[in-house]
């Protein structure tokens, strides 16, 4: 949300009508005029270029950007009957993931090491969930082989870790 600066400034610009005709479509939060919208809009943008997000609000603006994919599944769902835990988990993996490295700048090799063990131990309890759904015949999934089709590689790494371990 754009905070209201204590005095607002005209801006004139020509645009043309593919961007403009966007712009008079295009779906802001808060927002209800073309003026309202690129004041909420420049606002977010300042804050991307500033790297003013804390993780909360880069969690926010990742949901953001994915929220048509999130209200085209929604769709799929209550037409189809079908949900997709695979596509959630990845979803959600991502969106996480995003706003962790939006919200940082490491300033030292100590804060590096935290995003560093941050994201790993996101990325494996990825690898934990997807492998969670190859327990199962069919995966909760739009395409139940979608795990299976993909998992070998990462089961035979697996194996020759455990394997060396084991020697």
């Amino acid at each position: 949300m754009v905070t209201q600066a204590s005095s607002m400034e005209p801006l004139s610009a020509r645009i043309p009508s593919d961007l403009y005709l966007w712009l008079a479509k295009l779906q802001v939060e808060g927002a209800t005029t073309n003026s309202d919208k690129l004041r909420i809009l420049l606002g977010e943008l300042k804050r991307q270029h500033d790297g003013a997000f804390d993780y909360v609000a880069a969690h926010a603006w990742a949901r953001d950007m994915t929220a048509r994919l999130r209200e085209a599944l929604v769709r799929i769902e209550g037409s189809s009957g079908r949900h997709s835990a695979v596509l959630g988990l990845l979803l959600e993996h991502m969106t996480t993931s995003l706003a962790m490295m939006v919200s940082q700048a490491p300033a030292d090799e100590t804060e590096g090491a935290k995003l560093e063990d941050a994201l790993v131990r996101r990325a494996f309890a990825l690898c934990e969930g997807l492998l969670r759904q190859a327990t199962t015949v069919a995966a909760a999934a739009y395409d139940p082989a979608v795990i299976k089709r993909h998992m070998p590689a990462t089961i035979e790494l697996a194996a020759t870790i455990q394997n060396q371990r084991g020697a």
